[in-house]
C-alpha cells in the first residue's frame, strides 16, 4: 500500500491516474482501455514525464500498460482499487 500512496502523492501522477480512471469508466461497456496519447494532449507535461509517471503507476500496480501497435494502452487494476477501498474502510470503522 505504501507504493500506491507514494505513487498518488505526486499531483501530476494523480491527475494522470484520475484521467485513466475516467476513460476506463467511460469505456466500461467496450474494452476498458485508455489510449495514453489521448490523455497526453490534455496534460501540461511532456511525454518523457508522462512515461515516467506511467511507470510509477504501473510499479504501484495501479494500472497495467501494454502496446497495441504504435499506441500505449492503460487499464485500471481493479483488484488494487478494491484492496485500497477495503483498507480505507477498515480505518473508518
Amino acid at each position: 500500500m505504501v507504493k500506491v500512496f507514494k505513487a498518488l502523492s505526486n499531483s501530476n501522477r494523480l491527475e494522470l491516474y484520475l484521467q485513466i480512471v475516467r476513460k476506463h469508466d467511460a469505456s466500461y461497456e467496450t474494452n476498458c482501455e485508455c489510449l495514453i496519447s489521448d490523455i497526453v494532449k490534455s496534460l501540461n507535461i511532456g511525454a518523457p514525464t508522462v512515461s515516467h509517471h506511467l511507470k510509477e503507476l504501473a510499479n504501484a500496480e495501479l494500472i497495467f500498460t501494454e502496446r497495441k501497435g504504435k499506441y500505449l494502452v492503460a487499464k485500471v487494476n481493479e483488484n488494487m482499487v478494491n484492496e485500497v477501498n477495503e483498507l480505507l474502510k477498515l480505518h473508518l470503522k
